[in-house]
């Protein structure tokens, strides 16, 4: 009778919050390119707008393959380095050198110089994303260890997100430039990456999980795409995704035209806003663990529209109710995206079950996808909606009454109906705790019939993971 291989311990909080440390190059990252770099480009280096928008433009549409091919290329890696993390070994590099040539600009460059390093940095961004969140749904198997362990991630990538909202800050407190803040903020980021790559490499074990030789079979993959719950979830993270992506390219023409705040305290109730997600995601997970993932999802979807239904009955350019509003939002949509990612392991144990094989790379690499289609369309809907309705962004103008209403619909609108749909993308999931339990257990039982499970030591205190030689069939 074959015996299961036991399951793994929970990873020490020391080692997973080594591991969550390469999170925070990625969540930083994730705030400069959408805030600070496509404006300095035109602002400080000279770029035409058209140029910027047409770089960004192509970059996106042939960065959406990517993903799909590296998942592809993760999921048959066998290294004696590891699966995941030979991968982040050579994500790291590729992203240094792209952060370098894009952050470092020099005044004059074109079209040519932003498309070829744009490109590198998304492949390097998607490499380390990928093998990052893989990796992670590896050292936690458990259901509600899985809610921990990207709650651990979600708050390093917000923090990451906080330090590096706080540079310029400091650098115009310093009497630096604006460009010279932009500067400092790659330098931080060019800094960390490899100290965090090197310290999540050297302290978190890995387990390749044992299978039979690797077979490519077209059915295997189109049954990922047609899955239900991976449809649920592909739909769900493009719901959520658009949902705050929406808000936040209307953000300032909201706060500043409608609700009277200068520039600066928008700026300051955004910062609340990300640094909120530091204790959101924690709490966030630690109510999955109590509640479930799915029902979590639901609860924390439902409390952030109606938190942003309270946004016009707010005593205008009040700084203590907007910052208590800013805080609630953040807090809420910092479960978001990790509840997505731990529902997406459990789903990846499901499919390595029914085929065999481990699609886990694949499956994070079709939602990634569809974060970078939502992503898209966040500003190629809201722009032309505000152009439709009459308002005008330029510095100085008057709008009229009318276009103002037409901002604040918009803006309240749009986000309460994407992310409403999000969480109703997972009303009746099945996959709960004990169904995941039973998979796994099932999954133990076959993997003990392979050869013992390559282990690549971890060069820290916490010894790797390993599948005892006699859990096998004899």
């Amino acid at each position: 009778m074959t015996q299961a291989a036991p399951a793994a311990r929970p990873l020490a909080m020391p080692t997973a919050l080594a591991f969550s440390t390469i999170a925070l190059p990625l969540g930083a990252l994730a705030v400069a390119v959408a805030v600070y770099l496509p404006p300095h480009f035109s602002a400080h280096l000279g770029v035409p707008l058209s140029i910027v928008g047409l770089a960004f433009a192509t970059v996106r549409m042939l960065d959406l393959g990517v993903d799909p091919v590296l998942g592809l290329v993760m999921d048959r890696t066998r290294t004696r380095l590891g699966r995941y993390r030979v991968w982040i070994l050579i994500g790291g590099p590729i992203l240094m050198a792209a952060v370098y040539a894009l952050f470092q600009a020099k005044a004059g460059i074109g079209a040519a110089y932003l498309i070829v390093w744009l490109l590198v940095f998304y492949l390097g961004n998607s490499i380390l994303s990928l093998g990052h969140s893989a990796w992670a749904a590896t050292l936690a198997t458990e259901y509600h260890q899985r809610s921990r362990m990207f709650g651990i991630l979600a708050a390093a990538g917000v923090v990451g997100a906080v330090i590096l909202l706080v540079i310029p800050i400091a650098t115009a407190h310093m009497g630096m430039h604006a460009a010279e803040g932009v500067r400092a903020q790659g330098w931080f980021i060019f800094a960390i990456i490899p100290l965090v790559i090197g310290l999540a490499c050297l302290a978190t074990p890995e387990r390749v999980t044992p299978a039979p030789p690797e077979h490519f079979a077209l059915r295997d993959y189109l049954s990922l795409i047609t899955k239900p719950d991976l449809l649920r979830l592909f739909l769900a993270q493009m719901a959520l995704t658009l949902g705050p992506g929406w808000m936040s390219a209307l953000y300032m023409f909201f706060f500043t035209d409608s609700r009277g705040y200068s520039p600066e305290q928008a700026s300051i109730l955004l910062l609340v806003y990300v640094m909120a997600g530091i204790v959101g995601a924690p709490f966030t997970a630690r109510m999955a663990m109590r509640f479930s993932k799915h029902r979590t999802l639901m609860v924390t979807t439902t409390a952030y529209s109606l938190g942003l239904c309270t946004v016009m009955i707010l005593p205008k350019a009040s700084m203590g109710w907007g910052m208590l509003m800013m805080f609630w939002e953040g807090f809420m949509a910092a479960g978001f995206d990790l509840m997505i990612r731990a529902m997406l392991a459990d789903v990846a144990d499901e499919v390595r079950l029914e085929q065999g094989q481990e699609r886990l790379s694949l499956i994070y690499a079709l939602n990634a996808l569809a974060y970078k289609i939502a992503a898209a369309f966040a500003i190629g809907l809201t722009f032309p909606l505000l152009d439709a309705v009459g308002y005008v962004a330029k510095d100085g103008a008057v709008n009229t009454l009318q276009a103002i209403h037409g901002l604040e619909l918009a803006y309240i609108v749009g986000p309460i109906v994407f992310v409403m749909l999000g969480g109703a993308c997972v009303l009746g999931w099945k996959l709960d705790a004990a169904k995941h339990a039973d998979i796994r257990r099932q999954l133990e039982e076959r993997d003990a019939h392979y050869a013992e499970a390559p282990v690549i030591e971890s060069f820290g205190a916490e010894p790797a993971i390993a599948v005892p030689p006699e859990g096998r069939s004899g």
